[in-house]
């Protein structure tokens, strides 16, 4: 019904580490080549996790930029991509006021990421109604793009689930058209008489006797019709299921690999930690870093069989050193025939490799940052048009759609 579309965004809390690379990134510059990705800035959403702290709503928008900046020096390409910021585009908020007005409290209360943000207060005063409702507006975000997948970790596809089932719920409560029925037999009639036929089967099968083949089959039917209008369209999907318009899309989880980066000090990557290496490291830092990094406790002198399993280094090898040099680094642990600083040296040269171009690419953006500008700005024009598309459809479900 709508076309492939990809929405994801990232919270601006903290420098991009090398946590952050592996575990999004990367699966990012996948995607843009691929399919149409919509990559926004979060930032209303590090306001309502963060908690109420002046400190920190000030630091937001430096973090922003200096995000968007990481993106582009990853190799996130705007030529390829959608870049926003979510604050720039108001529909989001409006969606999300109307979405909360249909959502049951008792959803967001049994949310794990409420309970999880919540828990890590001190005190009950700071628990606002906008961390409880940052579900709501998670939601919003994706679902007024319409967007068709968004990429997730197998451990949170309850995120897209809990979407799913907002969207499922405005649908049902604001779905009715006047004369849908009818409206919809007609639009049936354009589909021709062959295509028509099959697809008022297949809607019977689904229907009477739940045969969700029968449902897929018909969507591909109207996915194949050329001579619908997206409002005729819109109904006759609306029309499989039942008796109720389509209005928001139910986004499907596009499962990706975890790569939880452990830090520098064995622990998972995470500024919180102070075991962080940054994305743009400068290489001095980055040394440093490593060699001061803790190994296998096991080996006390130089020439000491060591276990690689037991050291933080090891990990990292494994995530930035390539096949063979990896290797060598095992077997010499192994047999004390490397040294712990030759290892570490080896894991400082394979990550300031892999981090060359990404300083490179940064650069370009440093030097003149007003680039960085003209490239959201672009991109906050595209994304609302996409999000004042849906809006019109929303409000004119929820009675809203006044003409004056």
């Amino acid at each position: 019904m709508y076309p492939e579309r990809v929405v994801s965004g990232m919270r601006p809390t903290d420098s991009l580490h090398l946590g952050h690379y592996l575990g999004s990134l990367k699966q990012w510059l996948t995607l843009q080549a691929e399919t149409p990705c919509l990559f926004f800035v979060a930032d209303w959403q590090a306001l309502a996790c963060g908690g109420a702290n002046a400190d920190h709503a000030q630091a937001i928008e430096k973090k922003s930029w200096d995000m968007v900046l990481d993106w582009l020096a990853a190799g996130i390409d705007p030529s390829q991509a959608t870049l926003f910021i979510q604050s720039r585009i108001p529909e989001h908020a409006e969606l999300h006021l109307l979405l909360s007005m249909a959502t049951p409290l008792s959803w967001l209360q049994q949310l794990p990421s409420f309970q999880q943000q919540s828990a890590k207060l001190a005190q009950k005063d700071q628990v606002s109604y906008g961390m409880l409702g940052s579900s709501c507006l998670q939601a919003a975000d994706t679902l007024i793009y319409r967007a068709s997948h968004v990429p997730v970790a197998q451990d949170d596809v309850w995120h897209i689930e809990a979407m799913s089932e907002i969207a499922r719920r405005f649908n049902h409560l604001y779905g009715k058209e006047k004369d849908f029925e009818e409206k919809s037999q007609n639009a049936v009639k354009k589909l021709g008489s062959k295509r028509a036929k099959l697809y008022l089967e297949l809607r019977a099968e689904y229907q009477q006797e739940g045969k969700e083949d029968a449902l897929e089959q018909a969507k591909a039917v109207l996915d194949e019709a050329q001579n619908l209008s997206m409002i005729d369209r819109e109904r006759l999907f609306g029309y499989l299921e039942g008796s109720r318009k389509l209005i928001l899309v139910e986004p499907e989880p596009q499962i990706v690999a975890s790569a939880q980066l452990t830090g520098l000090d064995g622990r998972v990557m995470d500024h919180a930690y102070g075991n962080a290496i940054n994305l743009r490291e400068e290489k001095h830092e980055l040394e440093r870093k490593i060699f001061a990094m803790p190994v296998d406790p096991g080996r006390l002198h130089h020439n000491d069989a060591g276990n690689p399993a037991h050291c933080p280094v090891w990990p990292l090898h494994q995530a930035f050193s390539r096949n063979e040099a990896c290797e060598q680094v095992l077997q010499g642990c192994l047999k004390g025939t490397l040294g712990c600083g030759e290892c570490k040296l080896a894991l400082s040269n394979a990550i300031a490799l892999v981090q060359e171009p990404i300083h490179e690419r940064a650069q370009t953006y440093l030097d003149d940052p007003s680039l960085v500008r003209a490239i959201i700005a672009d991109g906050c024009d595209n994304a609302r048009k996409l999000a004042q598309e849906t809006m019109r459809d929303v409000r004119e479900a929820v009675g809203l759609s006044y003409s004056l």
